[in-house]
């Protein structure tokens, strides 16, 4: 005796909109997952020709630091050639570049200021 198979249930039918009570078509709302902006670090580099006071006041007037930790900073690039003076957003660092490069160049010291990728 052959041996039957059980039969298959029946294909579903595609999903279709759902409608409401007047007839209008009620979309599911997919939520959307949106990603952190990147942040890029503000870095001062150090140079044997602006005054460490000028860093300072740098860092107090653009990065809103305290006089102490503006004084860290400085000593950090002149010691290790390079400080971070900030994260940000993208389009706040390279503001805050233009800042600084220009406050330099206004007061004649040749001030390097560069963002990169945090």
């Amino acid at each position: 005796m052959p041996s039957e198979d059980p039969p298959s249930p029946p294909p579903k039918p595609p999903a279709q909109p759902r409608r409401g009570d007047s007839g209008a078509v009620v979309a599911e709302r997919k939520t959307a997952r949106t990603k952190p902006p990147q942040m890029y670090q503000v870095v001062l580099l150090n140079d044997d020709y602006t005054p460490m006071e000028f860093v300072v006041m740098v860092l107090q007037q653009y990065f809103k630091r305290d006089l102490e930790s503006a004084t860290l900073i400085m000593l950090k690039i002149h010691h290790e050639g390079r400080g971070v003076c900030g994260v940000y957003t993208k389009d706040v660092a390279a503001t805050k570049v233009e800042l600084v490069l220009a406050a330099a160049r206004r007061a004649g010291h040749p001030l390097q200021c560069i963002m990169e990728a945090a």
